[in-house]
């Protein structure tokens, strides 16, 4: 079989398996966060945080509970890396520096788990599982949980109510994010990945020395950074070590769990408006994009010109024997789809081309299908934009869901859109200008300045990876790309929170002859136009400097 049929052959397998679960999954997630009873260790959970689950909450209520829980994790994070050394588990590694604390703190709470260091050798066993694997967790529960408050807006009426933060957040955790990771993690165990809190190994390397192998959690760790669309590597080669991605079926299976939620949710989203049509066209404007995005990865790499590609079959530089580039494709697209962030191969070593279509897959805001939550209340701005375009075009006060979007909706959403692109691309330019940037790129010319691109992009839009050349950890990097994904985390949900009250205090406007079918393929079309357009007007500046000018030269 031809390496291209056994790529296509996946691919299928993939889109088969997500199909599958569809159904059961959003339906199931939908049940959790409509139920009114509460589970014996969620009663307890809210008891020690002295909360109140039946409570409903304002967005500015809301708003606060999301804040200065992530807040207290930061803090919390920050304190165990800074005190690593007197903590048990520590493997003897000393304790983290400020600005890398500080970096990976806001990097791991902000959901994006952008890593300046190598875990293997700066990250003891308690530290990874307590606090990282933790954030993974809770840092994944509170996109769905603002996501659900959002939709609750579409589906309420004539009450700013969006319903309780720590309800939200402690269901997702315990009945939606914890099950699927004890099973995938047992699965993944099963293919190789290892799961002990064994010290150091020594091990004897091809060239004769030796080499310090840690073990530890590594396979819960896994499994819940990409089921959370987390990212962070219990080691520094990430998904291409093979403790994390023994093989081929784990691989398959680890994108899998990077898409599994985002796309199901939109299915969660039409069983909660109480139109699942609404959902399926959701569904298309994301899968749509994202298969594009992935074909288009997959042909860049296997059509590398040069002698040595050609032999290797497409440009294997920085890609694993092991997964080869259909496979190597595959995880770049879902993981710059979505606010993952994880590698199975560097994304530096990618063709321009290949390398390009990761870049803009985080440009257009990690929607399609974007990070567990985050995608989701991110292609619903984005389609209200597109109903609020649909109705300048034909002199018609524009609807989306029996809510009208009037002068206030739409400043919310512009205002959403306008954060990562500002965060982006001011922190680009000042690197630029700065002596920083330039020591820290690897490469020159284009390519260099697509690596500074790159960075401030993955870190405004909560991805975390990197091209692997760029050297990010100095105190300027880990500061301005920690402050990056802050922002570029709690910012944007300010906005979707005040669009979700917005919305829920509005009387339903009735369906006419003349309302946007928002459930039809013409409105999918729309949505996909909408997303690419203004992305394209938005950063096609700075990718004509980056991935274009290096692919056309």
């Amino acid at each position: 079989m031809s390496p291209i049929l056994a790529d296509m052959l996946q691919l299928v397998a993939l889109v088969g398996a997500l199909a599958l679960v569809y159904r059961p999954l959003g339906d199931y997630m939908a049940a959790v966060y409509s139920s009114g009873k509460h589970l014996r260790v969620e009663r307890l959970i809210y008891r020690c945080v002295g909360a109140d689950p039946r409570a409903e909450m304002r967005w500015p209520a809301y708003l606060r509970a999301v804040l200065a829980f992530s807040a207290v994790g930061v803090l919390f994070l920050y304190a165990m890396q800074r005190f690593q050394d007197k903590l048990p588990m520590s493997l003897g590694f000393k304790a983290i520096a400020p600005d890398q604390a500080f970096n990976t703190a806001a990097s791991f709470v902000a959901n994006t788990n952008w890593q300046s260091y190598a875990g293997e050798s700066a990250m003891g066993h308690l530290t990874q599982m307590a606090g990282l694997a933790v954030q993974n967790f809770v840092s994944a529960a509170v996109g769905m949980a603002v996501a659900i408050a959002l939709v609750r807006g579409f589906a309420r009426s004539r009450t700013g109510e969006l319903g309780n933060f720590w309800s939200d957040m402690v269901r997702g955790t315990i009945r939606i994010l914890l099950p699927i990771a004890f099973l995938s993690a047992i699965v993944l165990v099963a293919t190789g990945a290892i799961q002990n809190f064994s010290g150091m190994h020594e091990v004897s390397t091809l060239s004769g020395g030796t080499q310090h192998i840690p073990g530890g959690p590594v396979a819960s760790q896994e499994v819940i950074k990409e089921l959370g669309t987390n990212g962070g590597g219990f080691f520094n080669a990430n998904s291409s070590h093979p403790f994390e991605n023994p093989d081929g079926f784990s691989n398959l299976l680890e994108v899998f769990l990077i898409l599994v939620i985002p796309f199901s949710l939109t299915r969660t989203f039409g069983k909660l408006v109480g139109n699942v049509r609404q959902g399926y066209a959701i569904l298309a404007a994301m899968g749509i994009i994202w298969l594009g995005a992935t074909l288009v990865i997959t042909a860049s790499e296997y059509a590398h010109p040069g002698a040595a590609a050609q032999l290797a079959g497409g440009a294997m530089e920085g890609k694993e024997q092991r997964f080869g580039e259909g496979s190597s494709s595959l995880f770049a697209a879902a993981t710059t789809m979505t606010s993952t962030g994880a590698v199975n191969s560097f994304h530096d070593s990618f063709t321009a081309f290949g390398g390009g279509m990761t870049l803009l897959g985080m440009m257009l805001g990690e929607i399609t299908p974007g990070g567990v939550g985050s995608g989701l209340y991110g292609m619903l701005i984005m389609a209200v934009v597109a109903v609020f375009i649909a109705g300048l075009m034909v002199g018609r006060t524009p609807e989306y869901l029996g809510k009208k979007i009037g002068a206030r909706e739409i400043k919310f959403a512009a205002a959403y859109i306008l954060v990562t692109p500002a965060l982006v691309l001011s922190g680009t330019a000042l690197a630029m200008a700065l002596p920083d940037g330039e020591k820290a790129m690897t490469n020159v010319g284009a390519h260099g300045f697509t690596e500074v691109l790159y960075a401030y992009t993955s870190a405004s839009n909560n991805n975390g990876s990197a091209f692997a050349g760029f050297g990010a950890d100095t105190p300027y990097f880990n500061t301005t790309l920690g402050l990056c994904m802050i922002l570029g985390r709690f910012l944007p949900m300010v906005f979707v929170l005040a669009l979700a009250g917005s919305l829920g205090r509005q009387t339903p406007v009735p369906a006419t002859a003349g309302t946007l079918r928002t459930e039809q393929p013409l409105f999918s079309g729309m949505l996909v136009g909408s997303v690419l357009i203004i992305t394209g007007l938005t950063f096609f500046p700075a990718l004509a400097l980056g991935p274009l000018a290096e692919g056309l030269s």
